[in-house]
């Protein structure tokens, strides 16, 4: 008896679990969860991140109606007013005139932009990298970031808590289902996987420029409020 084929997600998964790894093992993440970092180290994450958001979020409303895409826009996952209210909590009201993001950051969201608002697959695979994440390991770096620093309640890791997601491993399981119920050719399932490696890669590449706030890491801080 032949053996039923793995969901797509399940591929999708398996395929990128090694670039995942490698993307959760960043020296500045476990220096991050580890308690190793000052506030200015943590402040420039939540720059990024914004950055990040703001470019995803707006790909999100392109994509709203459709009938591919559209499915997987969902308010109950918005990230920027939190990410908006954390930077004001930790860097003031004037945050954006005193925080930059980093150049990786900037093609990161550039490559969000370029196809997430015209490839409804490949905006698929960026949407399914961030927030999937931000329902797993997310939540465990707002708890450690929130012991770190001191931080009650969700002033200054907000971008972590998520009200209107009360069963995240329930959320993550109907989302996954949602994949495996994609009309994909052959095509839009390489197209879709191939994105989600860029996505890793690109993670990476602002990990790395994020390592400068390490106090054994390369460089110095670029944007620090």
């Amino acid at each position: 008896m032949d053996t039923p084929p793995l969901p797509f997600s399940a591929r999708l998964r398996a395929a990128s679990q090694e670039v995942h790894a490698a993307a959760e093992s960043q020296r500045y993440v476990t220096a991050l969860v580890g308690g190793e970092l000052d506030l200015a180290g943590y402040l420039d994450l939540v720059v990024q991140h914004h950055a990040l958001y703001q470019a995803l979020e707006s790909a999100a409303e392109a994509m709203r109606d459709d009938p591919v895409a559209g499915g997987f826009v969902d308010d109950a996952l918005t990230r920027l007013p939190a990410l908006e209210a954390d930077l004001i909590h930790l860097a003031g009201p004037d945050w954006a005139s005193r925080t930059t993001p980093h150049p990786t950051t900037v093609a990161y969201a550039d490559r969000i932009r370029t196809v997430g608002g015209t490839s409804p697959v490949r905006f698929i695979a960026h949407h399914y990298t961030r927030y999937l994440g931000d329902l797993s390991g997310g939540l465990y770096i707002g708890r450690a970031v929130a012991r770190r620093y001191g931080l009650t309640g969700q002033a200054g890791v907000a971008f972590y808590t998520f009200d209107r997601i009360p069963r995240p491993t329930a959320y993550k399981d109907a989302y996954r289902a949602r994949l495996d119920a994609l009309p994909l050719s052959p095509a839009d399932e390489a197209a879709l996987l191939d994105e989600v490696l860029v996505a890793y890669r690109h993670n990476m590449a602002v990990f790395t420029a994020l390592a400068g706030h390490v106090p054994d890491g390369p460089g110095m801080p670029e944007a620090v409020a």
